[in-house]
This record gives C-alpha cells, sequence and structure tokens, in this order.
C-alpha cells in the first residue's frame, strides 16, 4: 500500500513537471516558429508553419537599426554589471564583516526598500537625471542599474559572506597580509558562486529592462533593444510582428547562453547565502 501511494505521489509530481515545462516553453517556441512564418502576421492556421523563412532577421538587420540597439543594449549590461558587482562586493562584505554604527539601520533600510516595485521611483529618478544633464543618456541607465543591484543582492551576498569563516581572515593577517591582500586574495577567490549568481542578475535585468529605459532614452540612436522592438510595432502602420518576434529571439540568445555556460556556479550562488554560518 505504501508503494503504491509512493509511485502515486512520483507520478503525480513528473506530471505537474511536465505540465509546468510545457507552460514554460509554450510561448518561447511559439515565438521562435513565428519568426520563421512567411508573411507579417502573428496569426497561424497551424502550431508549425507550413512554409518557413529567415527573411524576418534578414529584414531586421537592413530596415531598422537592431544592431545599434544591439550594441547600445550590451553596452549599458556589460557595464552596469561590472559596475553593480564591484559595488555589492564592497557593500555586503563591509556589512557582513564589520560592526559599525548604524548597521542594522542600513540593513532594515535595504529591506525596505526591496519591498517597493523599482517603478515607483522613476518619476523622481527621471527629475534628478534631467537636473544634471544625463537624461538620453547610456550612463544615466548604468548608474541606476549598477546601484539599484545593491539593494536587490544585498542579502544573498551577505548571508554568502557569512558562512566564510572569518578565521581563514585572521590566519592569513597573523602572516602579515594586509586588509586589501586578504580581500583579494581570500575572500574574492572564494565568492565566485556568489558574485557569478550577482553578475548574472544585473546582466539579465539590464540587458531586458524597457520601463526605465523608455523613461530615459529620447534618440533612437541610443535606444536599447526592448525600446527599439516597441517602438517598431507600436507604430500607427506598422504590422512587423513577424520581424519583431525574430528580433524578440534574439535577444534572448545572448542571456540564454550566458546562464547555460555559467549554470553550475548560478546554482551554487542560489544556495550560498541560504544557511547561517
Amino acid at each position: 500500500m505504501r508503494l503504491s501511494s509512493a509511485k502515486w505521489k512520483l507520478g503525480a509530481t513528473y506530471l505537474l513537471l511536465t505540465i509546468l515545462t510545457v507552460i514554460s516553453i509554450y510561448p518561447a517556441l511559439w515565438i521562435l516558429l513565428s519568426s520563421l512564418k512567411t508573411g507579417n502576421s502573428l496569426y497561424s492556421e497551424s502550431f508549425i508553419p507550413s512554409e518557413m523563412t529567415l527573411q524576418h532577421y534578414y529584414d531586421l538587420f537592413e530596415k531598422t537599426k537592431y544592431g545599434t540597439w544591439f550594441l547600445n543594449t550590451l553596452k549599458v549590461a556589460v557595464f552596469s554589471t561590472m559596475i553593480g558587482t564591484f559595488l555589492l562586493l564592497i557593500t555586503s562584505y563591509a556589512i557582513s564583516r564589520f560592526r559599525f554604527a548604524g548597521r542594522k539601520t542600513t540593513l532594515k533600510v535595504f529591506l525596505v526598500l526591496q519591498m517597493f516595485p523599482g517603478f515607483m521611483a522613476m518619476i523622481a529618478i527621471f527629475v534628478l537625471l534631467n537636473s544634471i544633464g544625463l537624461l538620453d543618456s547610456h550612463w544615466a541607465l548604468i548608474l541606476v542599474y549598477s546601484t539599484g543591484a545593491i539593494i536587490t543582492n544585498v542579502f544573498v551576498a551577505k548571508g554568502f559572506f557569512d558562512t566564510i569563516p572569518k578565521s581563514l581572515e585572521d590566519a592569513a593577517r597573523i602572516d602579515g597580509a594586509s586588509h586589501l591582500r586578504v580581500f583579494m586574495g581570500i575572500i574574492v577567490p572564494l565568492s565566485t558562486p556568489m558574485l557569478t549568481y550577482a553578475s548574472l542578475m544585473i546582466f539579465n535585468g539590464a540587458f531586458v529592462d524597457f520601463i526605465f529605459a523608455d523613461l530615459i532614452l529620447r534618440t533612437e540612436e541610443q535606444r536599447t533593444l526592448a525600446v527599439g522592438l516597441y517602438r517598431m510595432v507600436s507604430q500607427r502602420n506598422s504590422t512587423e510582428f513577424t520581424m519583431f518576434a525574430a528580433g524578440a529571439v534574439l535577444v534572448a540568445v545572448p542571456v540564454t547562453m550566458l546562464f547555460l555556460f555559467l549554470q553550475r556556479f548560478l546554482i551554487e550562488g542560489l544556495t550560498a547565502g541560504a544557511s547561517k554560518g
């Protein structure tokens, strides 16, 4: 009886996972097939188009500034990742290792800020960026994305640093290592899983963001992929929906490749701050 019950639960679990997998994969597969169908309408009588073509991918680069949008997005994502990861590293390490006035208050502020969606501050950020002349600038996006990375990832990073024994640092200092040498030679190498996870989250957020980028960027030469693709199909006479699907497929390629390549570190980073050391 117990064996049959266990088999039933196992079968139900596999069935549920299969259903969730289909639900997750179906939209992505639909967009991929839509980018390969002839014509410019997303409607199709069958799930798999009767005729397929790569012409939409060629048109994407010939009829739009997709290459410029892609380079702009890559620039914003890479610089946001580099600066954001560095700021997150030093901030979370300081909170984890040092005891200073206002430490608990800082953590509470970070916790409260995580409860509010980012778009609530967009108007205030817009006014601030306008006052310092950074509107329609990629550096405005980089500044906001990199600093916002601290709020969204600080508790994961701090939890990871809490699991690193202080005895490692104490032993290095006894041997004459400076604080910088301890940090660069011991802490940073041990933080690779957490840094990989944080970097992927920052890169992904900056690469696919639309709302804030649409608010800040004003000219087509400065647009990122999300903004450019939206503007391409939001015009009154635009019917290039299959070309939009082709652009959406290409948007997913860099992020997907990064996730697959760094999957091992990503899993370690997700669980790194889960236990208290």
